[in-house]
């Protein structure tokens, strides 16, 4: 397996996918491997992390590597000046992989089209959360025993959520039927519900989070509304806590229901929600760390 980058989910196969939530499995059952033994690998942080950073870096250690890198751009020469470009190019003389979180969008699909080493987005902007894509993917699989034909409610801001962008277009090989809950601010960019017409994907759009919505739903994608994509704070303050899921909200919902959230979380699902067995947003965070380290062997060409 060659040197790959991974930008964009779309650089993936529908046998690419499968592939890596084939090898998280296996990295569940063992996590603890010597395979990356002499590897350096970058985690380059331009936006805040706690769950990707400390996943990655997690699946290095485990794996035998090394981590170099930073979680603040604010103490790099970045604040100085320093280009992106300038700066990829700086630390790929230290290192075999860079992980890549950035504010820009594009900005990890920029990197790899220079970048000796290869490069994982971590996040770009309201863009794609490529990572983020392949641990839900493999949660989906691991409670629903399959990807096919599920019925996945997105909830909250649907406008910036790289997640669930990324996870929309991840899902076009598995026939899926999608419900869109939010307010008109916060909507799924058209450019995504165009996505989902030229592929035969079926979806609806709701303003209102009601019960009946709740109960036909396999997988309900919560999200976070992002106060740090907003110009307008009042517009944030006005559509914040729009949608909240609250414990009574799940009781007539189908058994195999599993609540995700990419994380973390403000008021969008209330704390008596955590003890329902349908929660499953911790353990999701967990299998992000197998993910990942599927991922991160993908692109050095390692076999695992």
């Amino acid at each position: 397996m060659s040197n790959k980058s991974l930008a964009s989910i779309n650089d993936l196969t529908k046998d690419e996918i499968l592939e890596l939530i084939e090898k998280a499995s296996h990295f569940e059952a063992n996590p603890n491997r010597n395979i990356l033994a002499g590897k350096v690998v970058a985690t380059l942080f331009f936006e805040p992390s706690t769950r990707t950073r400390l996943s990655f870096e997690t699946a290095v250690n485990r794996l035998g590597g090394r981590v170099i890198g930073f979680s603040d751009a604010n103490t790099t020469s970045s604040s100085k000046g320093e280009t992106l470009k300038d700066t990829i190019m700086m630390v790929s003389n230290y290192a075999d992989l860079i992980v890549m979180r950035h504010h820009s969008e594009g900005a990890a699909r920029y990197a790899s089209e220079f970048a000796p080493v290869p490069i994982i987005n971590a996040g770009d902007g309201a863009n794609q959360h490529p990572s983020q894509t392949m641990l839900d993917l493999y949660s989906i699989r691991k409670t629903q025993g399959t990807l096919n034909n599920l019925t996945i409610t997105m909830v909250g801001d649907l406008k910036y959520g790289r997640t669930v962008h990324s996870l929309l277009m991840a899902m076009r090989y598995f026939n899926p039927r999608f419900n869109f809950v939010a307010c008109n601010e916060l909507q799924m960019p058209i450019e995504y519900k165009e996505f989902c017409q030229a592929n035969g994907i079926e979806y609806h759009e709701y303003k209102d989070f009601s019960q009946e919505v709740i109960n036909e739903t396999d997988i309900l994608y919560m999200t976070r509304v992002q106060r740090e994509r907003f110009t307008d704070l009042l517009e944030y303050e006005r559509v914040k806590n729009l949608y909240n899921l609250h414990n009574s909200m799940l009781d007539n919902s189908k058994p195999n229901l599993r609540v995700l959230h990419p994380l973390p979380r403000v008021n969008e699902i209330s704390y008596d929600v955590d003890s329902n067995p349908k929660a499953y947003y911790f353990q999701q965070a967990q299998n992000g760390l197998y993910a990942r380290q599927a991922i991160i062997c993908r692109s050095l060409g390692i076999d695992c």
